[in-house]
């Protein structure tokens, strides 16, 4: 007679303690991806807002950059390169005006291409919307925002404040 009410006592203990988790549930779906800061990327590369205007982005949200020394589906961003610099994983994109695609950087990684751009993320950006990668000069080149359009934006190509909605026009350049 003691054991069943010691089965008793020992799952109500057991469900008792299941319910105090951390109120995170296995079954539960995280939030989509990419959708931080005005991100509209669910599940590849998309559109988000920073203090430059509107830039591509990941899936996470982050700001993807392109590198000047790169040419037409090629990347010059290699092993140490790729540390700071870390290759935007091919996938689908979202509702781009731009064509998207992938090669391989030259140690074999697998890159998404903008416009035929190898295009990147920064390992500074610490959340969607940052963009500390913008106009630095390292690993032969310029590395650039990339704007909807697929054009790498500059400082000098956003109206003050860096808030347009249009990119057509301003002065893209390597």
């Amino acid at each position: 007679m003691k054991i069943p009410t010691l089965v008793a006592v020992a799952v109500t203990g057991l469900l008792t303690l299941s319910a105090c988790g951390n109120g995170y549930s296995s079954n539960a779906s995280p939030p989509p991806a990419g959708t931080a800061n005005g991100a509209t990327a669910a599940h590849g590369l998309g559109v988000g807002q920073t203090s430059l205007g509107k830039v591509l982005v990941d899936s996470r949200g982050m700001t993807l950059y392109m590198l000047s020394a790169d040419g037409q589906d090629t990347s010059t961003c290699t092993t140490q390169c790729l540390q700071f610099w870390p290759a935007a994983t091919p996938g689908k994109a979202g509702k781009l005006s731009v064509t998207t695609g992938k090669t391989a950087t030259p140690d074999g990684t697998p890159i998404a291409t903008v416009a035929g751009h190898p295009v990147y993320t920064f390992s500074q950006d610490q959340q969607p919307g940052d963009v500390n990668g913008e106009g630095i000069n390292e690993f032969g080149g310029v590395w650039y925002a990339v704007s909807p359009s697929g054009q790498p934006l500059t400082s000098d190509s956003q109206p003050s404040g860096g808030t347009s909605s249009s990119t057509t026009g301003r002065g893209y350049g390597y």
